[in-house]
């Protein structure tokens, strides 16, 4: 068994690291991140190898910051500056977690030789370094799904019985204090086995981020290892596994880890029973002692218990606040801190002068302003002619105050006077996307490695809206101008004007006022007034393909053989010439393994049945992960079909990567472990 162990090893250039199994070090998995590189004489790249050998060498530090296990730092500065950390599992020894982290360190760079963004799993530590400063932030993606080949009975009992086990873990986790190791294991005896699970968050993160991070780790549990004997789903800031044999060190996690009891006081043995105290020193003495041991416990579950009640019911309370359309103007009213007055804005954008007007959005125009204390500021002033009523009003005001996200454009207040409604954003220096994307003089200032970072970071922030956010939000109007880029080419996604909020459990919803922009909406939206998350997705689809070719979608009007852009590049995919769509400013300096991914992804997103199109927690795990593999594409909605055209071969296209992402070949004896296919 060993020499075919090593024999398939040999066959796996990603996995030709000796030094893994020499030392016992187990790996599972890691991505490199395709978006920017560094060369090997660079800056960047000695920073990078002070930052390994810092890591490597606090790895046996037992006075390092949040105990031994965990360890962040930086070295450099910007704009070459690298950020890195390491996590070692709870149950892990010092010299594993030595052994681990010294592996990790020395591989990285050869598994990611030129990324300036990596991370890499083995199975008992984690090890990350980019160059953006990511600690005490939670990041989810990319996310990596494992799980055992051994099947379960009674599939639906056993997914509960797991998630539930899972979920009692997390609370542990979650209730530790920030500092120590955020870590938990249980052991249960079922119907089905002996149950091991195990549950992590890096220590740096908030309770309520660790939190957050399990849960939508646990969530994952139905599609990554739903009715399997075993998994484990890996993200950046959080993971969980789940056995049904022992993995790992209970000895080592009691002894090191594991609250110890309190020594009860050494008393020798009575030769014969006591005489009853008598004295009312020794009574008195008895007495509190006892009454000490039965009310502390009883106090402090009471105490315990109307901490819980108070959390649910303002849970509770706040939850239904954001759903009852109600309360959103008392909302509104007591929203002092947001709200500024008429003459303040009049000033700042000079009397709403056309010098200093942006644009126009969905129900009026945009002024650049600026505030007293010289803080730059957006101004959208909503048209008294607009369809844009109170409610709207409202809606977006409630909606956009509550979301915090790096991908999101920021609310800073409102005005509210009387037929006047303004809406004051955080002023982004670079305009909108289409501002850049379709005028043929500024094309060129948006580069491949602009324009996949643009896609990645629109992902997350639609992934917030409908699966992060307290609620689940549609925004049913993506689109390039509705995409605003901040100083770095961040995008930005703004206009909430026609979003609608989602309770938790409701997945789809109809309106008989269709509003957004033709062309991004999906069918069963325009048709019927049908919407929900497949919606967003559909709009993102479109944008993805406009971003990729630099045409907007209503510049076809039946040119090139289409319609639309859907369709436009749907004959070139069928044809099997899907690169000839792509924009012919960015010439020869794109990826051409990006490229076909996102027009994959792009033609996924527009399927006609919504169904078929992925989620956005699906697409953000494509764009990050090119082990996913990816189904092939249904004819696009809008698609017209004609007359000439007959059957079609779809052509296969081979990766253009240089450094192969090949699959581990196993966890342990009994589980094999692969990334989560489709």
């Amino acid at each position: 068994m060993d020499r075919l162990i090593k024999f398939l090893l040999f066959l796996i250039p990603s996995l030709l690291i000796s030094s893994n199994f020499t030392h016992g070090v187990e790996f599972l998995y890691n991505i490199c991140d395709n978006s920017s590189n560094f060369t090997s004489n660079s800056s960047f790249r000695a920073n990078l190898d002070s930052l390994r050998s810092s890591l490597s060498s606090n790895s046996t530090n037992s006075t390092q910051y949040y105990l031994n296990g965990f360890y962040s730092t930086s070295a450099g500065r910007s704009p070459d500056e690298v950020n890195g950390l390491f996590l070692c599992r709870g149950d892990a020894s010092t010299e594993e977690c030595r052994d681990c982290v010294t592996t990790a360190s020395r591989n990285i760079i050869h598994l990611c030789p030129v990324q300036t963004k990596a991370i890499v799993w083995y199975d008992l530590c984690l090890l990350r370094y980019e160059k953006e400063y990511f600690f005490k932030t939670m990041d989810y993606a990319p996310i990596v799904y494992m799980w055992n080949l051994k099947n379960a009975t009674e599939v639906t009992r056993f997914n509960a019985l797991v998630t539930n086990t899972l979920n009692q873990a997390a609370s542990e986790v979650v209730a530790a204090p920030s500092g120590p190791k955020r870590f938990a294991i249980t052991q249960n005896r079922t119907n089905f086995g002996n149950l091991s699970t195990l549950v992590q968050c890096t220590p740096d993160l908030s309770s309520g981020d660790c939190k957050n991070c399990l849960q939508r780790a646990i969530d994952q549990l139905p599609r990554c290892c739903g009715g399997k004997m075993g998994g484990r789903v890996l993200t950046p800031s959080c993971n969980f596994r789940f056995e049904f044999y022992q993995f790992y060190n209970q000895t080592f996690y009691n002894e090191t880890f594991a609250p110890a009891p309190r020594p009860s006081p050494q008393v020798p043995p009575p030769t014969s029973p006591p005489p009853t105290p008598i004295s009312s020193e020794g009574k008195s003495s008895l007495s509190a002692v006892t009454i000490i041991a039965i009310v502390v416990p009883i106090c402090v579950s009471i105490v315990l218990f109307c901490m819980g009640y108070l959390f649910l019911r303002r849970r509770a309370r706040k939850k239904y606040e954001s759903v009852a359309h109600d309360n959103v103007g008392n909302e509104i009213i007591t929203a002092e801190s947001l709200q500024f007055d008429f003459a303040t804005l009049e000033a700042a954008t000079d009397n709403f002068s056309d010098n200093n007007k942006l644009g126009a959005g969905g129900f009026g125009e945009v002024y650049k302003g600026r505030l007293p204390n010289r803080e730059e500021i957006a101004v959208k002033r909503l048209s008294r002619s607009s369809g844009q009523g109170v409610e709207e009003f409202k809606n977006e005001v409630i909606l956009v105050a509550k979301l915090q996200h790096r991908n999101l454009v920021r609310l800073l207040g409102f005005c509210l006077e009387g037929e006047e409604k303004i809406l004051v954003y955080e002023f982004v220096p670079n305009k909108s996307l289409d501002y850049f994307l379709f005028d043929p003089e500024k094309q060129g200032l948006l580069d491949w490695s602009r324009r996949y970072k643009i896609i990645g970071g629109i992902a997350r922030g639609i992934l917030y809206l409908h699966e992060d956010s307290r609620l689940r939000i549609i925004h049913r109007d993506l689109k390039a101008s509705n995409i605003l880029l901040d100083g770095e080419m961040n995008p930005k996604i703004s206009d909430f004007g026609m979003a609608r909020i989602f309770g938790v459990d409701q997945t789809q919803g109809s309106t008989n006022r269709i509003v957004g922009t033709y062309g991004y909406m999906s069918p069963e939206y325009a048709m019927h007034g049908q919407f929900s998350v497949k919606s967003d997705a559909y709009s993102f689809g479109v944008l993805v393909l406009e971003i990729i070719s630099g045409r907007k979608n209503s510049s076809f009007y039946q040119t090139d053989g289409a319609a639309d852009i859907v369709s436009y590049v749907w004959k070139h995919w069928k044809n099997g010439i899907p690169l000839q769509v792509l924009d012919k400013t960015l010439a020869e300096t794109y990826s051409r393994n990006e490229v076909m991914r996102c027009i994959h992804i792009g033609l996924l997103c527009v399927q006609e049945d919504p169904v078929d199109r992925p989620s956005m927690a699906n697409i953000v795990l494509m764009l990050n992960s090119y082990s996913v593999s990816l189904p092939m594409p249904k004819q696009p909605a809008f698609f017209i079909r004609s007359e000439t055209e007959g059957s079609f071969v779809m052509k296969g296209f081979q990766s253009d990567q240089s450094t192969s992402q090949s699959l581990p070949i196993s966890v342990d004896e009994q589980s094999i472990t692969e990334v989560y296919p489709r």
